[in-house]
């Protein structure tokens, strides 16, 4: 593994409103927006839209499933864009660099969740040891 590789590419979906309902579940977080039409639509939006920590959730599935959740030693993520009903997200990495740091060797990686649309939905950067 070298800095400019890049991982092979996951893709997620399409995502549905149940999987956003279920993700509310399970994080406590059951802002109506995400769920209920009438109340996103009431705010502006088209329709329910998706609870950001999803896609940062299986952006993180998508690492520690290459590299093992424990071996992460930092995970950052910025939401750019919403996600919506029917979306297919496609995850990708690019290795930014490979060194030794407190005796271990690790990687930091550049991440992408992209929609269908080639629209970005989050950014991120992670840290993992490599075994």
């Amino acid at each position: 593994m070298n800095a400019g590789d890049s991982l092979e590419a996951r893709d997620f979906g399409p995502l549905t409103r149940t999987d956003f309902v279920r993700y509310q579940g399970a994080s406590g977080d059951f802002n109506p927006i995400h769920h209920d039409e009438g109340f996103a639509q009431s705010a502006g939006f088209p329709t329910v839209f998706s609870v950001g920590m999803l896609q940062a959730g299986l952006l993180a599935t998508y690492c520690t499933d290459q590299f093992g959740p424990a071996n992460v030693r930092r995970f950052h993520v910025q939401f750019r864009e919403q996600v919506w009903p029917d979306d297919v997200l496609t995850c990708t990495g690019t290795v930014a660099q490979v060194y030794e740091a407190d005796g271990e060797r690790r990687v930091d990686l550049d991440l992408v969740v992209t929609r269908q649309t080639g629209g970005v939905a989050v950014r991120g950067q992670a840290t993992f040891v490599l075994t």
